[in-house]
C-alpha cells in the first residue's frame, strides 16, 4: 500500500492516469477507473486538471449497447515538440518530432572535427528547427544529444573519435535555447529506444557498432550504466594484450578489429584505396570478393566473441546488433549464434535491430518525454516513425 503526503499520492495517481491515457487510449474515464483500480471520483479529477494542462483532449464517443455513450480521452501528443540529434563521428543527424516520436529527419551534416564547430553545426541545426512555426502548448520541451562516448551526470567524460571530452555541451546549449539538454551515451539511447518496441524482454543487450562499439544494458527493465556511466563499453574489453592500440590507451581493444571504422579501414588497405565506404564493402561482398568476404568472417568471429562475453556477464533474454553489417545482411547473426555453441548459450535470441539508425534518435525522444511528463512506459508508434 502507497502511503505519503496527498500531494504525493496525487500525483502518483496522475501519472497512472496519464500512462494509462498514452498506452491505452483512447479511453473512457470509466475504463481508465477499471484499468488502475482507483475510484471514477478521482479518475474525474485527473482528468479534468489533465486536459486543462493541455495533456489530452476529449475526442467524442465510444461505442456502447446500453446508456449515455462514454466520452473518450486521448493524449495529446502534440502538446509540445523534441530536438533529438546524434552527434555521430562522421555525420550529425537530427530529427523534430512530437510527443510520441512522429515527425521526420530535418537535417543531416558532416561532424565539424573541433569541438567549437561541433557546438556551432548543432546550434545551426537547432536554430533551423526553431525557425519552423510549431502550434503547441508547451513549444520545446527539451533536446537529447547521443554522444558517441562516455556520458557521466550529462557531460561528456570521454569521446574517442572526435573532439568533445569534458565538452560542457549540455550546459551550453541548455543556456543558449533555454531548455533542458540531455546528453546520454549513443548506446544507451539506441538499447532503450529498442526497448519501446519489444518490451516483454526486460533483459536487453543491444551491441551497437559504428566508429566504436557500444553496449546498451537494460536490466529488469532499467537502463543500467554502471557507477560513473562506463558500463557497456564494451568495445574498450581487451582481446589481444599485445595488440593494437586504442585510443582510451590499452592495447588490443576489441573495437579495433570488429567496428565498422577498423574494418573499413583494414578493407581499404588491402585493396589500396582511400575512397571506400561500406556501401563499396557490402557490394563486393556480394560479388564474392575474396578481401570483403575475409571482413565479414571477421565480423562474425569477434562479434561471436563479444557476444558470448556479454552473456557470460549481463545474461540477457535477448541481444540486439546495431550494425551496418546485419542491416545489410541479417543472416549473418544466424552464422553468430551458430558459433555461440557454449552449453552456458543455449537459449538465446539475437536479431539485427529493425530502428538502425534512428534506435539512437528514438531513444533521445524518449528520455525527453518520459521527462517531461514524468511517466515511465511509453508507446510509440514505429509505422508513423520519421515519414518523408
Amino acid at each position: 500500500m502507497i502511503t505519503g503526503s496527498k500531494e504525493l499520492i496525487r500525483d502518483i495517481n496522475q501519472t497512472l492516469v496519464l500512462e494509462t491515457i498514452i498506452n491505452k487510449g483512447p479511453i473512457s474515464r470509466a475504463d481508465i477507473s477499471k484499468e488502475i483500480g482507483l475510484t471514477k471520483a478521482t479518475i474525474s479529477a485527473i482528468v479534468t486538471d489533465l486536459l486543462q494542462k493541455e495533456l489530452i483532449l476529449e475526442i467524442g464517443s465510444g461505442n456502447t449497447k446500453y446508456g449515455r455513450k462514454p466520452i473518450l480521452i486521448s493524449f495529446n501528443e502534440d502538446a509540445g515538440y523534441v530536438i533529438s540529434i546524434d552527434v555521430g563521428v562522421e555525420h550529425i543527424v537530427a530529427i523534430c518530432s512530437n510527443l510520441l516520436g512522429k515527425g521526420s529527419i530535418v537535417n543531416t551534416v558532416d561532424t565539424p572535427k573541433t569541438k567549437e564547430g561541433i557546438k556551432e553545426a548543432l546550434v545551426k541545426i537547432i536554430d533551423n528547427i526553431l525557425d519552423k512555426d510549431y502550434n503547441t502548448a508547451y513549444g520545446l520541451v527539451g533536446i537529447a544529444l547521443g554522444i558517441h562516448g562516455v556520458v557521466e551526470d550529462n557531460k561528456v567524460t570521454f569521446a574517442p573519435y572526435y573532439d568533445l571530452t569534458e565538452s560542457d555541451l549540455g550546459d551550453y546549449l541548455e543556456k543558449k535555447f533555454n531548455t533542458r539538454v540531455y546528453c546520454e551515451n549513443e548506446a544507451n539511447l539506441s538499447v532503450l529506444g529498442e526497448h519501446i518496441f519489444i518490451k516483454d524482454f526486460k533483459n536487453i543487450a543491444n551491441i551497437s557498432i559504428h566508429s566504436g562499439v557500444g553496449l546498451g544494458l537494460i536490466i529488469d527493465g532499467d537502463l543500467y550504466t554502471g557507477y560513473s556511466g562506463y558500463a557497456g563499453e564494451i568495445g574498450h574489453t581487451i582481446i589481444d594484450v599485445d595488440g593494437r592500440p586504442c585510443p582510451c590507451g590499452n592495447k588490443g581493444c576489441l573495437e579495433q578489429y570488429v567496428s565498422e571504422q577498423a574494418l573499413l579501414k583494414e578493407f581499404k588497405e588491402r585493396k589500396n584505396l582511400d575512397n571506400l565506404d561500406f556501401k563499396n564493402l557490402a557490394s563486393m561482398y556480394q560479388d564474392r570478393d575474396e578481401d570483403a568476404i575475409a571482413m565479414f568472417d571477421k565480423f562474425t568471429k569477434f562479434m561471436t566473441v563479444c557476444i558470448n562475453n556479454t552473456l557470460n556477464s549481463y545474461n540477457p533474454d535477448i541481444v540486439i546488433i546495431n550494425s551496418s553489417f546485419t542491416h545489410y545482411f541479417p543472416e549473418i547473426t544466424k552464422k553468430i549464434e551458430a558459433s555461440l555453441n557454449s552449453r552456458l548459450n543455449s537459449v538465446l535470441h539475437i536479431y539485427p535491430s529493425k530502428l538502425q539508425g534512428k534506435s539512437i534518435l528514438i531513444g533521445g525522444v524518449s528520455v525527453v518525454v518520459k521527462d517531461f511528463l514524468g511517466v515511465r512506459n511509453i508507446n510509440f508508434e514505429y509505422d508513423e516513425i520519421f515519414k518523408k
